[in-house]
């Protein structure tokens, strides 16, 4: 009888001990999914800041034209892909369809596909009949006049700054209503 107490006893601190295990573990998963949530929020875009100035650059679309940041128009919308990046390819169709009723055209759309030649000829492809499109390395000045950090991105520009930017396109399409 004394030992079955004793197992008891022992079995019902293993249990608080476990509990209260449980319940800190608990307090920091909330603790980090709030950083996390915070950092998501606060974190640093995927091209350069609103209201910055473009960097100088000198590109050459598939079509053979010179592109300079001076020949950027009011009003531009600027998208940076790359051929591996999966969220690239679900956001290309809706990059797409914005570019059809996009103000000016054709000369008032920029797509930039990041990385080898060989693997952007189907993002070229889809992109060509709505806008002016660059193949560049990931280090092209290009790249480095918009600060692209991820992919996709997009900006619209305004008097050779940036007027707005987003990993999607919802901000910069509100942003180019209030433009109209």
């Amino acid at each position: 009888m004394p030992y079955l107490i004793a197992a008891v006893v022992l079995l019902g601190v293993l249990c608080s001990l476990n509990l209260l295990l449980t319940y800190g573990v608990v307090r920091r998963l909330r603790e980090h999914t709030e950083l996390l949530a915070r950092r998501r929020a606060d974190g640093p875009e995927a091209i350069i800041g609103a209201g910055s100035a473009v960097g100088a650059f000198t590109a050459t679309t598939v079509d053979g034209d010179e592109l300079a940041a001076k020949d950027l128009l009011a009003g531009t919308l600027v998208g940076f892909f790359s051929p591996g990046c999966g969220a690239c390819v679900k956001l290309l169709p809706e990059f797409i369809d914005a570019a059809a009723v996009h103000p000016g055209g054709r000369d008032r759309v920029l797509a930039v596909v990041a990385g080898p030649e060989a693997e952007a000829t189907d993002q070229v492809t889809a992109l060509s009949p709505m806008a002016r499109v660059m193949v560049a390395s990931f280090d092209a000045e290009i790249v480095k006049a918009f600060e692209v950090l991820g992919y996709p991105a997009f900006a619209l520009v305004g008097d050779a700054r940036v007027v707005t930017v987003s990993g999607g396109l919802t901000a910069v399409a509100t942003a180019v209503k209030a433009m109209a």
